[in-house]
């Protein structure tokens, strides 16, 4: 199986997800959480709790999606390793699948996401022991690496955790989130060329809900190797000061004007590269 079609597949079958989180009036099925004296304690609106319920429901959907389309489904040994899903097809092909959910901000935006970490595992892709650490496979053995993205609404109003209520009342307790909508996407296509909120060391994705559907952030045209260059070497300031070194761009306007910078310099002809590795030869010599 090929990227392509990985993706394509799962697009297809992305939709009836739906069906599997959401009322048919588009509320979340999850009410809260119930002990053993059958007491229901509301869930929070907190984004973390959300996404790993999320996640939670969403697993048997690709387990049987994995089935119909005879791939095997690999979850992560241990807690917060990359990435949330691997499927393994009957040719060997690997495709790291990460789930991401987001809060509606607007109808046509949304929070920024983090795609994962750009540094560790990111940087280390040869299979070697350092490339193995917070992730399932080494990053170069995944043939893609996509994202499964979650956009919701948000009720702020819907969440009381100072309550519990009976089972009879389960009917009365509103959703804290609402009106989903699911995109699948390689992950250079929605990153942008900024890192996620705060000081952290994840890339972060576009927030225009139009980009994220059709997959069409900054990288869409530049390229996946462009996005691996431009991530495997960005440095935030703090990694830059402890270096000791000048942060080389920090945005892909100047990511651009670096690499190009003695483009005027150097003859690419067939000519002169030719000349140029004759050259190399004879050094090596």
């Amino acid at each position: 199986m090929r990227n392509e079609e990985f993706q394509t597949c799962l697009q297809a079958d992305v939709e009836s997800f739906k069906q599997s989180i959401a009322t048919q009036e588009g509320d979340w099925i999850i009410k809260g959480f119930i002990d053993v004296f059958q007491r229901v304690y509301t869930i929070t609106v907190d984004t973390k709790v959300v996404s790993k319920v999320l996640e939670i429901l969403l697993y048997p959907q690709l387990e049987a999606f994995a089935s119909k389309h005879k791939l095997i489904l690999e979850l992560p040994k241990y807690q917060n390793h990359y990435p949330d899903a691997t499927f393994v097809s009957t040719d060997g092909s690997k495709f790291a699948l990460d789930i991401k959910s987001t809060i509606r901000k607007t109808a046509t935006t949304v929070n920024m996401m983090t795609l994962g970490a750009f540094t560790g595992y990111f940087r280390n892709r040869d299979g070697s022991q350092a490339s193995e650490k917070n992730i399932t496979y080494p990053y170069n053995d995944y043939s893609g690496h996509f994202v499964l993205g979650v956009i919701y609404s948000q009720n702020k109003d819907a969440s009381d955790e100072r309550k519990s209520f009976s089972l009879s009342e389960l009917g009365s307790i509103s959703s804290v989130i609402y009106d989903f909508d699911f995109f699948v996407q390689p992950k250079y296509r929605i990153a942008t060329g900024s890192p996620g909120s705060g000081n952290t060391k994840n890339i972060g994705s576009c927030t225009n809900i139009q980009q994220l559907k059709s997959g069409s952030g900054p990288f869409h045209a530049l390229g996946e190797d462009v996005f691996d260059d431009y991530w495997m070497y960005y440095l935030t300031e703090d990694m830059a000061k402890k270096e000791d070194v000048a942060r080389p761009y920090n945005n892909l306007s100047s990511y651009l004007d670096y690499k190009n910078r003695f483009m005027d310099r150097i003859d690419l002809s067939p000519a002169a590269m030719a000349k140029l590795a004759e050259e190399e030869g004879q050094n090596d010599e």
